[in-house]
């Protein structure tokens, strides 16, 4: 059973949910972001626009509430490694972290100096970060698009360090934000761990019966003999 909060030894339920839920935002803007730039003009692309810009908020709010819930809950103890690693680890992360608040950011600023109107799925409105402003908007939306690109960046290096973590340094850095998987691959030439039955007869055992004297394997002659 998973722990809620995060512990020593794994991250917790509340901490392996919002990571996978901003993996899954991040993928569906990515997804939209692609497939809007080809659409002609009409309700369906403003419709799509609106879609994308809930997906920037939403990872918006799961980035801020993530970064809070380690404040209260902590994180665990990293793996063993060595200090280069262990120092690229915590630039990369602080780096997404940063590019994670920056990107949703830039397009909530880039909507707001456009003058176009902001809402989360239809539901509620958000207030402008900036007066409409066409110099502030061009500025915002290359930032945006920059971001992007830094983003896809860091996430691929993000994946293949945690790929990398278990299937070439076999330790437990992705098995501690995956649940349901299990220990990482065992080392090349390390010995797998034979299971011997309680009722197995060890394999020196025949030998040690043909060998026996016959006064051995027979027992004592009866009395008198």
């Amino acid at each position: 059973m998973l722990p809620i909060r995060n512990t020593d030894d794994r991250w917790g339920m509340v901490t392996i949910a919002l990571h996978w839920l901003t993996v899954l935002a991040v993928v569906g803007l990515c997804v939209v972001g692609f497939l809007m730039q080809e659409l002609p003009s009409g309700k369906f692309k403003l419709d799509v626009y609106a879609v994308h810009k809930s997906f920037g908020l939403t990872v918006l709010g799961l980035t801020m509430l993530r970064l809070l819930w380690r404040l209260v809950a902590g994180a665990p103890r990293p793996e063993p490694m060595p200090r280069i690693q262990a120092f690229a680890a915590t630039v990369s992360h602080g780096l997404l972290y940063v590019v994670l608040l920056a990107m949703p950011l830039s397009g909530w600023l880039y909507n707001s100096a456009a003058g176009f109107p902001l809402k989360w799925f239809g539901q509620f409105a958000l207030p402008r970060l900036f007066t409409r402003d066409r110099d502030v908007a061009e500025l915002a939306v290359e930032a945006h698009e920059t971001l992007f690109l830094v983003l896809a960046a860091l996430v691929t290096i993000h994946a293949a360090a945690a790929l990398l973590h278990h299937y070439v340094f076999r330790d437990r850095t992705l098995q501690r934000m995956l649940p349901m998987a299990g220990p990482p691959p065992p080392r090349p030439g390390a010995a797998a761990p034979a299971s011997t039955p309680a009722d197995a007869v060890p394999a020196s055992a025949p030998d040690r019966v043909a060998t026996a004297p016959l006064d051995d394997a027979v027992g004592p002659p009866p009395a008198g003999s």
